[in-house]
This record gives C-alpha cells, structure tokens and sequence, in this order.
C-alpha cells in the first residue's frame, strides 16, 4: 500500500508570521530543526512546512511578502552597453523567491484572508478559503513593471550624465553588505537572523530566541560549521576555505567577494570603508565577528512617485522663498464686566489699507460705547474619530510621537507579527459589520493603564463607530491583545498606546460643550466675543490631546451699553508657510494618489536617503540644493516629471486593472510609450537641466589642485582628478578634458606653441604603460579636423566634439618645430602630405598662422572659415 501523501501548508509570510500561524494552528506544539522550515502538529496531525521563501533575498527586499520579483534580463544590467531609451522595449523578468513555489496551478490554489494573527482570525481564515483574484495581481504586475522600467531609465541617464561632473553634489545610495564568519562552531546557531534598525545591521539571535521562548516554540542548535560568506547584496554565497578560522585566509575570501560586487557597482562607487566589530561592543553572546561593508554610491535617481513626492517639498520651498511680507491692521477693542477684562474680535478680521483702518479706528473711538447686539447659545459635539488607516497612523507617529514614516511602520509590522495589532497596512476607515467592538473592548478590560475606563464602556455601553470608508482590504487598525510598556519597549509601546486609545475612542460618546457668542455693535462696527463649556468630555477623556479647554465669559443682557476701556490698533504681517511636516507630506500624497498605504513610507524614506531632503527640528522637510534643482530642472524641462498628475492617472488605471475594468497590458504599453516619448524630449534638453547645475554647485571651482597656467588668461588651472578627469579654469570658465587613466603632472614648465597652454604629460598605470606629453586645450579641441583620419586615433562623438580621453595628444601634432609633435618624433613628408587638414577659426592666434604657412609645403592646408 503506497504511504499516504503528505499534506502542506505553505505559508508565503514574513518569517516571523508564519512562525505564528504555525504556532496557532498546532497549539504551540511547533518544533525549529532548521532555519528555513518550521515542522508542527495540526489537528489530525497533518505536516506544517514553511519554506522562508524570502530569507535568499537582498535585506531590503526582505521588508516586503515578496512572491516574485522582476528584474532586467543579465543583459540590461551593464550601464555602459545598454542604451536606457532601450529599457522601455525590454522583457522583465519575474523570478520566484522560492523554488517551491513554481509549478502550482491556479484551480488548485486557494487564499486565506486574514487581518490579524490570533487564533481566532487565522481559523477562521482557513474556514473561509478564496480563490486568488488574477486582476488584482496583474495591477500589481502593471505598478512593477512601469515603476522598474521609468525608474530605471531615468536613473541610469541622470547618474552617467552628473557622475562625477560637480565637486560638491553629494547624491548617495547606501548600499550595505554584511559578510559573518562564526569561527566557533560551538557556538553556531541556526536560529538566528539579521535585522535591521536605524541603517545598522544588528545581528540578533538572542531576541529571535526570546519571541520563541514566548511563543512556546522549542529550538534546537544545530552544532555545524557554516563556512559561508553571504553577500547580501549580490545574494550569492561564497565558499570558504576549511580553514576559515584563519583571519588571513578570512579577510583574503572577504576581499575577493568584496571585488566580485565592485565588478558591478565600480563605475557608481564613490568610496567604501570596512568595519570590523567585535561582539562584545555589539553585546552579542555568540563568539562572532562581523564585518559590515558599507558603500557609498552616488545616484541621481528618478521614480514615478519619489520625484512627485520631492516635488511636493520643493514646491513649499519655493514658495516660501517667494514670498513677500505684507502689513494688515486691525481693531481690538477690550471691555472689562464683572471684574473680567475682555478682548473682542472685529467681524472685518484684519484690513490691507491702512488708510481705511484708521478710518474705522477714528469711527470706533469716536463713539466710545459698545451695545450687545445679540446673545446665543447653542450645544455643539466634536465627533468621534473615525477607524485608523495606515495613513493616519503615520501622519499621527510623525507629529505627535516623533517617528518618521518608516520607523513608524517597522514598529506597527513588530507590533502585528507579535499579535498585538491587527494588519497596519490598509485604506479603510470603516468596520465591517460583523467586528467583534466587545470582544476587542474586553481583552482591554485589565490594562493598568486604560483598563477602568474601559470597563465602564463595558458597563454603560460602547458606541458603535462611525461611518468610515470601506476600501475593500483589511479593517482598521485594532488592538487584539493587552500589553505593557516593559513588554514592548519604549517607542513600540507609544505607537501600541495610541492605537489603544484611538480604537478605545471610536467606540466611546462624543464630546459634547456648549458654545456662547457675544456679538456687539460701535461705531458702525461688528465685534463678538466666543465661551465654550464643556459638558460631556466622551472619547476626550481617553485621547486627551484632543480635549476642549473651557473658556468662561461673564453674562451679558441684550441692548447692554458698555463703555471701551482700550482699542488695540494692532499691525502685523503675513508670514511665509512653514517647510512642510512629514504629516503634512503623507496628507498630500494621499489627496493625489502618490503611493500607497504601503509604500508612502518608502518614497519619503528615498528622497531623505538620497540626500533631497533633510528631516530637521518638528519633523520638518527641507528640501537640499540637489534636490531643489532636479526639480527645478524637471520643471524647466517637462513639469509632468515632477507633477502628481501623471502618477495619479496611472493609479487610477492600476485600480481599474485590479477591478478587472481594463486590460492590464493596454495600460502598461499606454504608459511605458508616454514615459519613452517624454525620456527621449529629456535627453535633448538634459543641457537645460545642466546649466541649473553649474549654477548651484560652484561646478568646480572649490574643487581640485592647482597644476598649470591657462594658455588665455595666464592664471592657474585646478587638477580635478576624479571621473572625468579634467583641468578647470575658473577665469575662464571653461572645462577641459583629459585622458581617463593615468596620472597627471606638469611636464617641465613647457608650453604649447600653438596656443601657450603649460604642458603636462601622462603616464599610463602597468608595467607596459607609456607616457606621453598633451595641451590640454589642443587634447580638448584638436586644432585641425582630419587628424583622426590621418592617425586614426580619437573618434569624434555624436555632437561632434571629441569624446571626453580621446582627443590630440602631442605626439600626433604636425607641429614643424615643436620637440614633442609628431614632425619631430620622425614622421616623414610623405606620410602628411596624404593628409587634408581643416585649421579651425577658434584657433588661429599669431602663433598658429606662422605655423600653418611652415607646415604649408607639407600638407594640404585650408582654413576654415
């Protein structure tokens, strides 16, 4: 009788989530024998397997529930071959993270919808099996693949175009790869794993043991060398020597690896430095060593939603820059009644003329007494809020608990593998019908901190919530179990504490105040004063930040004469909007359909990572000089680039795709041709862009060292010496290009005949390499067209200018007398006259007219006019 066939359940979760649903489905009885699969008993004891279909991935792809990712084919990924116009045509590639997963067929597949990790949810998922919805992948397949192929293209041409032509542009991309030896296999640990805090990689295994010690998870250590370094960010194992423990042989295989990812990422890299820690400054018990690799690469970057989302900072920037102060008056008069001085507020508010405010003031002062006009009072409700969306959260983590977007998801994401929260990505504001507010309401009954107040919801009755905006994905942010601070640490525990309180408060009264208004009359003029009362605090009283004050006013009787005791002539300014917040950003990229709930936090995340903006003092975003003049150059070039417009529509047609309205491939050609047409009218104009460039980065002024006289003005030129290598004249304001490799010196204080530029000579690296002398004006603009045709040498490119290291040295000058030309060097008669040279305009000095009428007998000579 053939064995039963094994029944799987393979979960495509976070590590830390899979581990839970394991760990409910099989009562806890879940055994770790191997870091990448979880073995458990369910129910008739069928088999739980969980294969960490993301663990083989780069860290920063790890943060994700990554089914596939989609890349360029190999041949795509060299910037130097691949033309970026042509990524718009490309094929992408979609690879499986996990091999396992290949080979499914979609009648056989089936969903489990769930919202949070507790027993209940979970079970009831598996009860509740769907069908996957094939529209709403092909959107995700249609925002992966326009984002890739925009994002890419833009990327590569900006950064090939700006590499290394500014001194002071500072554009970074970290890039950090972690390479671990465990020397001591005693001490190896198969549980562990890397995480990710503040841009530091900490490896933690003691905590990973922690959360299953907690959980009721049994581990086992798995005593066995692993003679591995693990390059994440080519993610590609190399193996090392049994006698890894040697440092030598060590650091020998970690260098090799290192050079394996610069081969890739050379023509980007700026710098990189090497760490080495011990464990005991990580507090790390195990005997390990680490070595962290950090590279700095410089990347001027584009994407369809982080440029939008820059553009929204550089736009407030503008504005504020823009703006000019201007004076308003207005009329304050103050009464005193019943011992109370009073201040009222003028119905005009506040006037740009200050002609005819003090007209109004004269009228005011005249008369002297105010009459009481009329008296009302009226109950008023400050509402309840609504459920909490991922958006909210964030806007609420920023400005009122300091922590940006990012920081704010990765402890809402803590927050909901432990069990403490519900799913924290989703759109929607409403309930569902079926919530359970009472069951929710008791696991909060016994907190320290909120437990009384919400035993009396208990006791008196909850309200239910209101209204909100169903989006179809997951219900708000709830709590599902109680917690204390010492169980989640300091910053989890405020982020776990609002979301208490605002699910505590959707669910409590409304705050209910009486409201009083006092409205007077002088002089032809309307003034009132404002009380308010609080009657009920309702949801106040547990998100006190929101409370109402109450301000007492004495009584007034209606047609009540009172007499003036001050009038307040009051000038004032408008001011300048302030930067924008971080809230105030997320607030906007909402309203205009820039991201999603899940992503808001990565594009704000880039533009500060990438040096755009900075996050100063009140979370506040301040654009940098690189960042507004991208933006300034986009807009000079096609303000759609940087316009939310665009991303907009392509949201909106992303959600027709995931509704099954339009054809997902339509819509991808419409937009990818959109994106190639206006890549194309970029390229033409790139010099618009440059030039607000040289404006803001002093080019190369501040940058370089002195080397060598500039043959038009006689004064120094600076060496800068990183890629492109070049000589700038800050006089003359003028670039020239030298060869790409070798080193650079003055070469005997000599000048070029021809245009009285100081010579230098380069020498070329290697035991073959040779030197050669060069005019860095005659190297940058060859006097004669032809002379590639007579030596065959520099190729002229698609403007017509020799490239950049390719131009005319010495040595292949037809200078009759000049000791470095190639006349002198030997080159015969007869070997120029097959030559025809055009003299160009530019470089007819005194000097070069006399030696055109020397070299005349040799070589067919015209000039050009």
């Amino acid at each position: 009788m053939a064995p039963p066939l094994a029944k799987v359940l393979m979960v495509a979760e976070k590590p830390s989530i899979a581990l839970s649903i394991a760990s409910v489905l099989s009562r806890s009885q879940v055994l770790i024998s191997h870091p990448l699969q979880i073995h458990g008993e369910w129910h008739a004891k069928q088999e739980i397997l969980y294969y960490d279909a993301v663990a083989q991935l780069p860290y920063d792809q790890r943060k994700e529930k990554i089914v596939h990712h989609v890349d360029f084919p190999a041949k795509y990924q060299d910037w130097s071959a691949t033309d970026p116009l042509d990524l718009f045509q490309a094929q992408v590639i979609k690879n499986e993270s996990n091999p396992k997963c290949t080979g499914f067929k979609t009648n056989d597949t089936y969903r489990a919808r769930f919202s949070s990790v507790t027993e209940k949810d979970v079970v009831n998922a598996l009860d509740n099996l769907v069908r996957p919805n094939k529209d709403e992948a092909l959107a995700v397949d249609a925002r992966q693949e326009i984002d890739l192929k925009v994002g890419v293209a833009f990327t590569r041409f900006q950064t090939s175009y700006f590499q290394g032509k500014y001194g002071n542009l500072d554009s970074r991309l970290l890039i950090m790869m972690m390479i671990v030896m465990e020397p001591n296999e005693k001490d190896y640990h198969r549980g562990s794993e890397l995480a990710h805090e503040d841009k530091k990689f900490v490896y933690n295994s003691r905590q990973v043991a922690k959360d299953h010690e907690k959980r009721g998870v049994r581990t086992t250590r798995e005593r066995k060398p692993n003679p591995k370094l693990l390059d994440y960010e080519k993610c590609q194992p190399v193996e090392t020597t049994e006698s890894h423990k040697s440092a030598n042989i060590f650091k020998s295989t970690m260098l090799k690896s290192l050079d394996l990812f610069l081969q890739v990422k050379k023509k980007r890299l700026i710098k990189f430095f090497i760490l080495l820690a011990n464990t005991a400054d990580l507090k790390i018990s195990l005997d390990l060593r680490l070595f962290l690799i950090v590279l700095i690469a410089a990347n001027v970057s584009y994407g369809p939603c982080q440029t939008p989302t820059l553009g929204f900072c550089v736009q407030r920037y503008l504005q504020i820059n823009t703006f000019k102060p201007e004076k308003f008056w207005s009329l304050h008069p103050y009464i005193i009644q019943n011992g109370y001085e009073i201040q009222l507020e003028w119905q005009r508010g506040k006037l740009f003329d200050i002609n005819v405010a003090m007209m109004f003031q004269k009228l005011v002062s005249e008369d002297g007494l105010l009459e009481v006009t009329e008296i009302s009072e009226k109950q008023e409700t400050k509402s309840r809020p609504v459920g909490l969306n991922t958006v909210n959260l964030l806007k609420v983590a920023s400005s009122a608990l300091g922590f940006g977007p990012q920081m704010a998801m990765q402890l809402a994401e803590r927050l909901y593998t432990q069990g403490f929260i519900s799913y924290p990505r989703t759109e929607s504001t409403a309930y569902p019908p079926s919530f359970d507010f009472r069951g929710v309401l008791s696991a909060q009954a016994n907190n320290p901190t909120w437990g009384n107040y919400v035993q009396g919801l208990l006791t008196t009755g909850y309200q239910k919530p209101r209204l909100g905006t169903d989006a179809g994905d997951h219900p708000p942010i709830t709590p599902m179990i109680s917690a204390a601070e010492d169980m989640l640490g300091n910053d989890a525990w405020k982020l776990y504490q609002y979301i208490c309180q605002h699910f505590i408060g959707t669910v409590s009264p409304d705050c209910k105040y009486i409201r009083r208004k006092v409205e007077f009359s002088i002089g032809g003029e309307s003034f009132h004063c404002i009380g308010q009362q609080v009657v009920t605090k309702g949801f106040t009283a547990i998100m006190p930040w929101l409370a109402l004050n109450d301000k007492n006013i004495p009584s007034f009787i209606k047609g009540q004469k009172i007499e003036v005791s001050k009038l307040e002539f009051y000038e004032g300014s408008t001011s300048a909007p302030d930067y924008l917040t971080e809230s105030e950003l997320i607030s906007l990229m909402e309203k205009n359909g820039i991201g999603t709930d899940a992503s808001i936090p990565v594009h704000i995340n880039n533009i500060c990572e990438r040096n755009y903006v900075q996050v100063q003092a009140g979370r506040k975003l301040v654009p940098t000089t690189l960042g507004i003049t991208l933006v300034r150059g986009y807009q000079t070039i096609d303000p759609d680039l940087c316009l939310p417009d665009i991303r907009s529509f392509i949201e909106q047609q992303i959600t027709l795709i995931a509704k099954g309205q339009v054809d997902h491939r339509h819509v991808v050609q419409h937009v990818i041709q959109q994106f190639k047409q206006k890549f194309s009218y970029f390229v033409k104009k790139i010099e618009d862009m440059d030039a607000l460039f040289e404006a803001q980065f002093s080019t190369l002024t501040d940058s370089g060292r002195i080397l060598s006289k500039c043959g038009k003005c006689l004064r120094y030129m600076k060496y800068i010496s990183t890629q492109p290598s070049r000589l700038y004249c800050g006089t003359c304001e003028e670039v020239y290009y030298l060869p790409q490799k070798g080193a650079i010196k003055l070469y005997k204080e000599l000048s070029c005949p021809l245009d009285n530029f100081e010579l230098l000579i380069c020498s070329m690296p290697g035991p073959d390499g040779k030197s050669f002398p060069l005019c860095p004006y005659c190297y940058s603009n060859p006097p004669f067209e032809g002379i590639e045709a007579l030596i065959n040498t520099a190729k002229t490119g698609t403007a017509g200018k020799i490239g950049k290291g390719a131009g005319m040295p010495c040595s292949l000058c037809p200078h009759p007398s000049c000791p470095n030309s190639l006349v002198s060097q030997g080159a015969g008669s007869a070997q120029l006259s097959t030559a025809k040279l055009i003299l160009k305009t530019h470089h007819t000095t005194p000097t070069l007219l006399s030696t055109a009428l020397l070299l005349s007998p040799l070589l067919s000579l015209q000039l050009q006019a």
